[in-house]
């Protein structure tokens, strides 16, 4: 038999999740960003059950290709655009569009002498302070690549800093209207976060990632209270029962010593399966449907768990370290991280379910 940990993948819940982001953004067209493998959700999998999005945007030029050979035929856009000259021979072939951030990219695409024209998304720096031109270089960019011959189309982009957090969104996108607002082209600001919380940021088009994966942006405003549902599902078993008598210590460092006699199982996952090895003492999980905490360091391959008030648990009893039951959100903070570096870490020996 296999070992028991497991990712199960709700399809239905990316579709719904989608819905909600449209619903948000009625007027916008939506580009699902699936990106580092779709969150960790398997980026084939994951476009073919957003195939109401309006495209797809993602990072790597080779993931891109892969798709349109897999038969995606919608738009795709390559977030950090081209890393040389050859990417542009690659993106006029596949039909992609590109992000374009530097004066070096432009000055690729004015050389290039492509055989077909590209669309470009002109990225402003508007205070994230990553990637775009500063708004004082943002028209003389954008007047630049209207006069290239193999520019097809620009849209007007820039990215939100604190959307999730208090600052918001109002100064960077009073920076950004007030550097673009001269110009006539598309738009494309808004994150999962200004969908859900910044209508006035809607525009063209609208980039949801973290919601389409049921987890929300918002520390402490749970992902079901806005209406998303979790797709992953990380579930394992128990592969052994302890009892331990007061004072005996659990695993790497003895970390935890039991204060009482009591029992502690033994789940098959640890940090070698994405689970993340700095979750202290206490973070959730479910066993059988019922709330505990884990004890001790996690390991490489097993972790444990607090067994009181389940008397029936034993080998073979289900647990669930996140997703249908208890939010990664919830796990994830009790960790002192975010839901995105767990669905993104899920270890390549996870076996891997859809339903």
């Amino acid at each position: 038999m296999p070992r028991p940990i497991r990712a199960v993948f709700n399809l239905a819940a990316l579709r719904e999740n989608l819905a909600v982001a449209r619903a948000r953004a009625p007027r916008a067209r939506v580009w699902a960003v699936v990106k580092a493998d779709a969150y960790g959700h398997g980026l084939e999998r994951a476009v073919r059950a957003l195939d109401a999005a309006d495209g797809f945007a993602l990072l790597d030029i080779g993931d891109a290709v892969a798709l349109r050979e897999a038969g995606t035929v919608k738009p795709i856009l390559l977030l950090e655009g081209a890393f040389g000259p050859d990417d542009l021979r690659v993106v006029a072939e596949h039909g992609l569009t590109i992000v374009v951030h530097t004066d070096e990219q432009i000055a690729m695409l004015e050389g290039s002498g492509l055989p077909s024209r590209v669309l470009v998304y002109l990225k402003m720096n508007s205070g994230m302070n990553r990637l775009g031109f500063p708004p004082e270089r943002y028209r003389p960019a954008y007047e630049r690549l209207a006069r290239a011959p193999v520019v097809a189309g620009i849209t007007l982009m820039t990215h939100f800093a604190d959307a999730d957090g208090a600052r918001g969104v109002a100064e960077q996108l009073r920076r950004f209207e007030r550097a673009a607002a001269p110009v006539a082209a598309p738009r494309c600001l808004a994150n999962s976060a200004a969908i859900l919380r910044y209508p006035e940021t809607h525009a063209d088009w609208v980039r949801p990632g973290i919601m389409l994966y049921g987890c929300s942006p918002f520390a402490g405003e749970p992902a079901g209270a806005l209406g998303l549902k979790p797709v992953m599902t990380l579930a394992s078993e128990l592969i052994d029962v302890r009892t331990l008598a007061p004072g005996d210590r659990v695993g790497y460092g003895g970390s935890f010593a039991a204060d009482r006699p009591m029992r502690i199982g033994v789940v098959a996952c640890g940090y070698a399966d994405g689970y993340p090895r700095h979750a202290p003492t206490g973070t959730p999980l479910l066993v059988n449907g019922r709330r505990t905490r884990t004890v001790g360091t996690v390991s490489m391959d097993m972790l444990t768990v607090d067994l009181e008030g389940l008397p029936d648990a034993g080998a073979g009893t289900p647990v669930t370290l996140w997703g249908e039951g208890l939010s990664c959100d919830e796990v994830a903070a009790a960790a002192g991280t975010l839901s995105y570096q767990l669905l993104c870490s899920l270890g390549a020996r996870v076996r891997r379910i859809e339903q």
